[in-house]
């Protein structure tokens, strides 16, 4: 049976369409569970009938024309309750009605299942058979099995709209609102889409044999030298606009382009008879299929590198030059798979937003609209894209959702949003030298995130006091090699210098979970509870060692260094991790180095660190709380997972008493607690933070202005009367909206963003 069910999923992935999907399942389920009749019912868009669609058993003549109201027979029956029924008489089933012309009247065993796809119920499968019986649990197991299989194949075809002739007019498809995602980009955008489909289509180049192959060859390095130079272009276009570190996505494109490994593989191919399309499509779904399949969370993401530079090259090989749309004076790029080439190509001042389905926040397209400033919204699950040309959409980036086609209230609200959120900024100026003090003194450090050096101006600018978080794998995960010594040396001088005298707090290496370097590969079922953090550098002490060195040998004569060490969950680690600084230190001394030994931390993310805080309090000079990765592993959620990313939430009860926690141990010992991550951004939150007492906050260079306007319009009163509301509450939810009508009240309302 398991062999059979791999064979079913097998084919029907490899179905052509969603008709040649259903017609496959009908036919094989029906041979695999030795019954007489299979069919597939699909609910329309209207959610009040089910329409039978595929059958091997009934009559095909009635397919499309059979429509079974919701809730009435057994079939409306099982797409109303989502419930399985299982009869060996149907007929005699009080909610027995007749498919008239189906021809089932032969039939009297029923097995029918819902196919549901996150919750919502798509259709429904059904198998009969003449011989009066009830069908078994393995019968059972293998229809949900199959339906399960179904339902995704169904929620694509949706997604694509290749299911509305089914239900209705395609004119009338855009019934969805919204669509959801994980926010990558704060910020609201407006504007119309551009759907951004595949350059060519490599899966479609047929087989051929060369017919001259040295003009196949000279074909091939003519269009791999337009590629590049099309990339060259857009590197240079973008120079005046990106720091050196984001324009290395484009080297990642010519390095490509440029490896004899790939140019030489469909070289090969050519010389063995292969036409250059054919051998293009050949080496390029050969990579992507090698990278699709890794663990290393960085090394898929290159696949889509992979892929558009496959296309481009194939583009130039078809002779068809690739016809930019038009793009409107807003342009909401969206599509299935955004790439970093394809948001550059949008012209100067035109890119209001990104939508993508495939990506994450570490993906290079978000990289890039990060640093551009551009509201980003990645993992967009069902995107309709071929009904979205030229449509209006609003990004939320705050919030991770897409509002398709709104309203025109909805319209004027964000409208009227982005106008203050512009007015804000400009007010934000005037108290950016100005400390982050309530009105009844009680003072609170913010600091910025930063992984970039190219982040400094902008940090300054917003009025930090210094880098409470430098995440040190960002140059780690631009080379292709671990960088030396010097290198990493050079690299935190620049920024200790900057910052000098105001204090720069550098995390270790973090890497492992979702943060991959591609020369370093890890390979696990689970990562995120795997070989991360602490864990790897105190296993690879030779590495470890150097970035120590690095720092310290940086901090000379400037004294502002602080260390932190990432992902700490016993006090073993922290006392290995400690040694290893202290020998570190001695050792430069002894080479003669003048350099004072810094202040170090303890990053406080996972939850057995919340119940040690009061021991690593003792160890440490300061502990700072990871709001992030502290908020995923309390609640058991993975938060770039689209499925249960709404389950994940800050302002969780649990996560809220577990900060309360580490402040009282942290403080009990006489040392500052600090807090980094999109918590520490969220002005909301901030009311929270406030009222237990944090001594500092982090956060990115553009959420500070907000931060410190909170802080210096709300009583420190107001705030712990909030957080003892708040820990009554059951929900996170709750919470929020307790927390928006404090800042409402103090007319900081403008600071709440809509859409959530």
């Amino acid at each position: 049976m398991l062999k059979m069910m791999r064979r079913i999923v097998q084919e029907v992935n490899a179905a052509q369409d969603l008709e040649q999907a259903l017609s496959i399942i009908v036919q094989r389920v029906r041979e695999a569970l030795e019954t007489q009749s299979c069919t597939v019912f699909l609910m329309e868009k209207d959610q009040q009938h089910v329409v039978l669609m595929a059958t091997e058993g009934l009559n095909k003549d009635v397919i499309g024309k059979v429509k079974v109201p919701v809730g009435h027979g057994l079939i409306g029956l099982i797409g109303q309750k989502g419930e399985l029924f299982n009869l060996d008489k149907a007929s005699e089933h009080p909610s027995f009605i007749d498919l008239e012309g189906a021809g089932e009247e032969r039939f009297n065993a029923f097995l029918g299942v819902p196919i549901i796809h996150h919750r919502r119920i798509l259709g429904v499968l059904v198998v009969q058979q003449q011989e009066a019986r009830r069908f078994d649990e393995a019968e059972e197991a293998f229809l949900i099995t199959m339906s399960a299989q179904l339902a995704g194949v169904i929620a694509n075809a949706e997604a694509s709209g290749k299911v509305g002739d089914i239900c209705e007019p395609a004119d009338k498809l855009i019934d969805v609102t919204f669509l959801d995602g994980i926010p990558s980009v704060p910020g609201v955008g407006i504007g119309h889409a551009i759907v951004v489909y595949p350059l060519a289509d490599l899966t479609a180049v047929p087989e051929k044999s060369a017919t001259d192959i040295d003009a196949e060859i000279q074909k091939l390095n003519a269009a791999i030298i337009a590629v590049r130079e099309d990339i060259q272009v857009m590197q240079q276009r973008m120079a005046s606009s990106l720091p050196d570190e984001e324009l290395a996505i484009f080297d990642v494109y010519l390095k490509m382009l440029d490896s004899h490994s790939l140019s030489g593989e469909i070289t090969e191919h050519i010389k063995n008879g292969l036409w250059a399309q054919g051998a293009l499509k050949k080496v390029i779904l050969e990579h992507v299929k090698q990278f699709e399949e890794m663990d290393d969370e960085y090394l898929r993401e290159r696949v889509t590198d992979i892929k558009d530079i496959g296309r481009r090259v194939l583009m130039y090989l078809q002779r068809d030059k690739h016809n930019l749309p038009e793009y409107p004076e807003q342009t909401i790029l969206i599509g299935e798979e955004v790439t970093a080439a394809a948001l550059v190509e949008v012209p100067e001042g035109k890119l209001a937003g990104v939508v993508s389905a495939k990506g994450s926040s570490n993906s290079h397209v978000a990289i890039l609209a990060r640093a551009l400033g551009v509201p980003t919204v990645m993992g967009v699950n069902n995107i309709p894209a071929n009904q979205l040309e030229g449509v209006e959409l609003i990004v939320n980036g705050y919030h991770g959702r897409v509002y398709i086609a709104p309203p025109l209230a909805l319209h004027k609200e964000f409208t009227l949003l982005a106008q203050e959120e512009r007015q804000l900024d400009e007010e934000l100026e005037n108290i950016r030298d100005l400390p982050a003090e309530t009105p009844d003194n009680k003072r609170l450090s913010l600091y910025v995130n930063t992984g970039l050096v190219a982040d400094v101006e902008r940090s300054l600018s917003a009025g930090a006091e210094g880098v409470g978080l430098y995440r040190t794998e960002v140059p780690f995960m631009s080379r292709e090699r671990f960088p030396g010594e010097e290198e990493q040396r050079a690299i935190y001088r620049q920024l200790l210098t900057v910052f000098s005298p105001r204090p720069v707090v550098m995390r270790t290496l973090d890497i492992g979970g979702d943060k991959m370097l591609p020369y370093f590969p890890i390979q696990e079922e689970n990562p995120f509870l795997g070989w991360r953090g602490i864990r790897i550098t105190l296993d690879h002490p030779e590495i470890f060692t150097v970035q120590l060195r690095a720092m310290l040998k940086a901090s000379e004569g400037l004294d502002n260094l602080h260390i932190m060490f990432p992902m700490i969950s016993c006090l073993t680690e922290a006392d290995d991790a400690i040694l290893l600084l202290q020998k570190t230190y001695q050792d430069l001394r002894e080479e003669g180095l003048n350099i004072t030994y810094p202040k170090i931390g303890v990053m406080i993310e996972i939850p057995s660190a919340v119940t040690q805080a009061g021991e690593l309090a003792k160890r440490f000079d300061f502990l700072s709380v990871g709001s992030n990765d502290l908020t995923q592993y309390i609640l058991a959620v993975d938060r770039n997972n689209t499925r249960v990313a709404n389950l994940y939430n800050a302002l969780h009860p649990a996560v809220i008493r577990a900060l309360q926690e580490v402040v009282m141990r942290g403080h009990e010992q006489g040392k500052t607690v600090s807090i980094c991550g999109e918590m520490a951004g969220d002005p909301a939150s901030v009311v929270l933070l406030l009222a237990l007492g944090f001594d500092s906050l982090s956060m990115s260079a553009a959420s500070l202005p907000r931060v410190k306007w909170v802080i210096r319009n709300l009583p420190l009163i107001v705030a712990e009367e909030a957080l003892h509301n708040a820990l009554s509450q059951v929900n996170p939810q709750a919470v929020r909206r307790q927390l928006e009508r404090v800042l409402i009240e103090h007319d900081l309302g403008g600071l709440i963003w809509a859409g959530k």
